[in-house]
């Protein structure tokens, strides 16, 4: 196979140069961050989703094709390799394929066929199978009676020839392959309760006498059966009209020969019922399960990426409150760097200690003391009744000193699993569990990619049926979104943590240790070449690492840009060429240097400072605005003063909302009440989508109406559909 070719097919938007180069550049250790960012011209500038997906497909083909050459030396050792087996090995395009391909030359256990065989039986089933319309079966099978043998009689001599014969339909590649097309595209996944009366059961009634059709069934569904399953609430199989897969499996085999194609039949038709159904029956679930657990993944990396690009809330003196009843609100002051300024607990929520004005008095000081602007509150257990405190804490705050303070519920999702954590502990080692849960609700809202980047993924709550997936499949995936967004926006050399610095292109978890540890030992770094000095960071890693890296206060102001190490000739160059000096740049006073690129033409301008036009565009962004953070130019949380209860909402109403969560069937949106909302599928446009995802990510503000409220169950119906248009619609129509 050529590979190249191959993946030229199939990503028809990169040209097959750049292919080349991308491929030669991955088999180089060159890291997805670097490739995509500082290899523009070798890769036509493709962004580093494309190329994760192309690097995934290459690695997919790559072992395809190894394990096409094992499967064929495995067949020529047996001595049985044809040239139209090589071709069809040849000619597979999945690794299913080749093992279907495969089956009847791999190593088994004891099977009834393999006891067969090894009784002289095989003989017998190739007479049989041959149907001769002139041959006598009972006179051919009498030859094969040999008690010694463990064949008694003609009966065991019939008998073991169809289990052969059983056998050889059950591994027929064709026949496996025309099956499973069929229950993919007509079977049907049928689920039956049981274990009704255990707690649990009710979560799983909707599947209670259920049947679908293979090829429509969501993906949600298929892990919630999966899940029910699992918790043994559901018994769950895969159904076909068993006559028709019976004449699919025997059409290649049975002839017109009498007894012998009666006896073929027998074998075709136990073949099915004994091997191949079940067999098939695991494929299409396993089917199902990969597809499904690929859209959660999907899904979930489509959230993660946006929730951990949410804008900083930079340089704000911010409280961070950890709800609970019966142990009181864990509080913690940060300043706008993050760091810790004081500590206490307060009972302003039901509870044995529950004393709301003691708790106004100690918040009231807190923040007059340390000038909070931010009150960030988690919104966990007992978030409706801190969120209700604080609001009228505010108001009194306003009355009493005209002091503009505000406040927001932010995902409190990982807190307890990062406060319990080693790394917690490391951090805060003279923190309860509860009280580093305030600090990461706190800092989560100043900077959520360096805080959120400390919690597994799995823990963050965007996704669905995450602890379902396939463990290695979605770190992999994942750690690649952490990668992407650690990288798109830089870290500084002098503060970033472990945490962030392993997930720096070029770097790892050991090599992060030891910068850090280099760090407190030496002191901050003045240009990013001194992590050089980092022990076992050498110049591979450099190269990888250093575009990504950011010094604010360095002596070379290029260390707070993006402009690799390799281009700090052709930037200095560059501004020479206008007449700038690096001190302009610290000034910020070259913004028309776009202009003055274009006027002297970017492939004059590119030639002259000895470098291609992508990366002339690069650098020209980035000396314009050193140090700057992409994620400022994203919507702003929407920070609050006061509070609404799910009881002020009407149908109709209108709402500004952000999106928390995106899954297959929705969006759920926060819109200011202790419950989220949720935007069905069917609400989100009135033109076609795909999946939520088209549309919305989490993070986005949008505009929502009210559809429906249900107090007593506490949901919430939104849509994102105005109603007076629609309303005005519909009159028309009629």
């Amino acid at each position: 196979m050529d590979i190249i070719k191959k993946l030229s097919d199939e990503f028809p938007a990169i040209r097959a140069e750049h292919m080349q180069n991308i491929v030669s550049l991955i088999d180089e250790g060159n890291t997805i961050p670097f490739i995509a960012r500082y290899r523009k011209e070798m890769t036509g500038s493709c962004d580093d989703q494309v190329l994760r997906e192309l690097d995934e497909r290459l690695q997919y083909l790559r072992n395809l094709e190894k394990r096409k050459e094992e499967v064929c030396k495995s067949i020529s050792e047996q001595g049985k390799m044809t040239e139209e087996l090589q071709r069809a090995i040849d000619a597979a395009a999945t690794l299913t394929e080749v093992e279907d391909l495969y089956r009847p030359y791999k190593q088994k256990k004891k099977t009834r066929a393999s006891v067969a065989i090894e009784r002289g039986l095989q003989p017998l089933a190739d007479y049989i199978l041959s149907q001769d319309p002139n041959g006598d079966v009972l006179t051919e099978a009498e030859k094969y009676v040999d008690a010694d043998k463990g064949v008694p009689d003609i009966a065991a001599a019939i008998a073991g020839a169809k289990d052969i014969i059983a056998e050889i339909v059950s591994d027929d590649a064709n026949v496996r392959k025309k099956l499973r097309n069929l229950f993919l595209k007509n079977g049907e996944i049928e689920t039956k309760l049981v274990n009704a009366e255990q707690d649990g059961a009710k979560t799983y009634e909707m599947y209670a006498d259920h049947a679908e059709n293979v090829a429509e069934i969501k993906g949600h569904r298929v892990l919630a059966i999966n899940r029910g399953e699992k918790e043994g609430f559901l018994k769950v199989k895969i159904t076909f009209n068993d006559e028709i897969a019976k004449r699919v499996a025997g059409a290649a085999y049975l002839k017109n020969g009498g007894y012998a194609t009666q006896l073929v039949k027998e074998a075709v038709d136990d073949g099915y019922t004994r091997l191949l159904y079940p067999s098939i029956e695991r494929e299409v679930r396993a089917f199902l399960t990969e597809n499904a657990s690929e859209q959660a993944i999907k899904t979930f990396e489509l959230n993660l990426k946006p929730l951990l690009m949410q804008p900083p809330v930079k340089n704000k003196v911010t409280l961070g409150l950890d709800p609970a009843y019966r142990t009181g609100c864990k509080i913690a002051v940060v300043d706008g760097t993050g760091k810790v300024l004081d500590k206490t607990v307060v009972y302003p929520t039901p509870g044995p200690k529950q004393n709301i004005e003691a708790a106004k008095v100690k918040l009231k000081e807190l923040i007059a003391k340390y000038g909070v602007e931010i009150i960030s509150i988690g919104n966990g257990t007992a978030s409706k009744e801190s969120e209700i405190f604080v609001a009228e804490l505010i108001k009194e705050i306003q009355k009493e000193t005209g002091r503009e303070v505000a406040y927001i519920v932010v995902s409190e999702a990982g807190a307890s699993v990062y406060s319990a954590s080693p790394l917690g502990a490391e951090e805060f080692p003279d923190f309860d569990v509860a009280e580093r849960s305030a600090v990461s609700i706190a800092r989560r809202l100043q900077d959520p990619l360096a805080e959120l980047i400390k919690i597994d993924p799995k823990s963050i709550g965007v996704g669905q049926y995450q602890h379902d997936m396939d463990k290695k499949r979605l770190d992999s995936v994942l750690s690649g979104v952490l990668e992407d967004c650690v990288n798109s926006v830089g870290v500084d050399l002098n503060t970033a943590s472990v945490s962030l610095l392993k997930y720096v292109a070029g770097l790892n978890a050991g090599i992060a240790k030891n910068i850090v540890a280099y760090r407190e030992e030496h002191g901050q770094f003045y240009s990013r070449r001194e992590i050089l000095k980092v022990p076992k960071l050498g110049e591979k890693a450099f190269t990888q690492c250093a575009g990504f890296l950011r010094i604010t206060d360095g002596k070379n102001i290029l260390d707070n840009t993006a402009v690799h190490p390799e281009s700090y000739d052709a930037a200095q160059k560059l501004l020479t060429l206008f007449g700038y000096t690096a001190e302009d740049v610290k000034e910020g006073k070259i913004t028309d240097l776009p202009k003055k690129v274009r006027e002297y033409g970017e492939d004059k301008v590119a030639h002259e400072i000895g470098s291609d036009i992508p990366t002339l565009k690069d650098i020209v962004v980035e000396i314009i605005k050193p140090g700057r953070d992409i994620r400022e130019s994203f919507p702003q949380p929407i920070l609050r003063q006061d509070i609404m209860d799910i009881k002020d909402l009407v149908p109709g109403m209108e709402l500004i909302g952000t999106v928390r969560n995106v899954v297959d069937f929705g969006a759920f949106v926060d819109i200011g009440v202790h419950q989220d909302g949720l935007v069905h599928l069917s609400e989100i446009t009135d033109r076609y989508i795909r999946h939520p995802s088209d549309v919305l990510e989490v993070g986005q503000r949008i505009k929502v109406w009210v559809k429906d409220v249900d107090i007593k169950k506490n949901r919430i119906g939104l849509t994102m559909k105005n109603p007076a248009v629609r309303k005005k619609q519909s009159a028309k129509a009629q």
